[in-house]
């Protein structure tokens, strides 16, 4: 099968495994939690969890190429935002989890730029980003630092909580610069970030944490406050 049939049979499955778990009822109060403008089809995070076993089950891709060309066109010819997860998740599966490669990074910009909300914003970060700098340092954390300096709030964000899983092999560097780039900012999306990531730094460090935010009296009190919640 070639890589364009594979791809394709691929979305084909995920948009009608979509369409078979819909919940007509419950999709308004899934897009009104979610502010979202595009509709939701009503399939929450359990039964999506069991369609990402089917598919990759059943319509495995066999290289790269043809996993890029079926969550771009989930993604980009979407009409539901589950098509969207759907994407998402396929390239986090443990099956596809070698081609989590540098080159994929332009493609979660665009995810990022363009979905510019937390619900995608926050799976690509810690669960997408955050490999890719801990496996290519030297690759990502340019890229990395120039979303640091740019405009975007959700790039930037992404800066702040792409460590969040990183533990001891955290950047404190790159961490750290994040955060000051962003301290002035009165965004709450960046401040809740600079929290989340101080306040889950603090498990494995909570000596650095304690004397970051010492240093930083600027820091917002909502930033504060997350990052010394579970420390004595």
């Amino acid at each position: 099968m070639s890589t364009t049939d594979e791809a394709t049979a691929l979305v084909g499955a995920a948009r009608e495994g979509l369409r078979r778990l819909a919940d007509p009822t419950a999709a308004p109060q899934m897009q009104r939690y979610m502010r979202s403008e595009m509709p939701f089809l009503g399939v929450p995070t359990p039964p999506r969890r069991t369609l990402l076993r089917e598919l990759v089950a059943d319509h495995p891709v066999g290289s790269p190429d043809a996993l890029d060309r079926a969550v771009r066109t989930l993604w980009d010819e979407a009409t539901y935002r589950e098509e969207r997860y759907v994407a998402l998740a396929l390239t986090g599966h443990r099956r596809y989890a070698r081609w989590l490669v540098p080159p994929w990074l332009p493609l979660y910009q665009h995810w990022i730029v363009a979905g510019a909300w937390w619900d995608y914003v926050d799976e690509i970060a810690s669960r997408r980003i955050g490999p890719l700098l801990r496996e290519h340092p030297a690759t990502v954390e340019p890229v990395i630092r120039g979303w640091v300096a740019g405009d975007d709030i959700w790039l930037r964000r992404t800066a702040i909580i792409c460590q969040l899983l990183s533990k001891e092999r955290t950047d404190l560097a790159l961490l750290a610069d994040s955060i000051e780039a962003a301290i002035d900012e009165p965004e709450f999306f960046l401040r809740k970030g600079i929290g989340w990531a101080l306040r889950q730094h603090a498990r494995i460090d909570p000596d650095w944490v304690r004397a970051f935010v010492a240093a930083h009296p600027r820091l917002s009190p909502l930033s504060r406050r997350e990052a010394l919640k579970h420390i004595a």
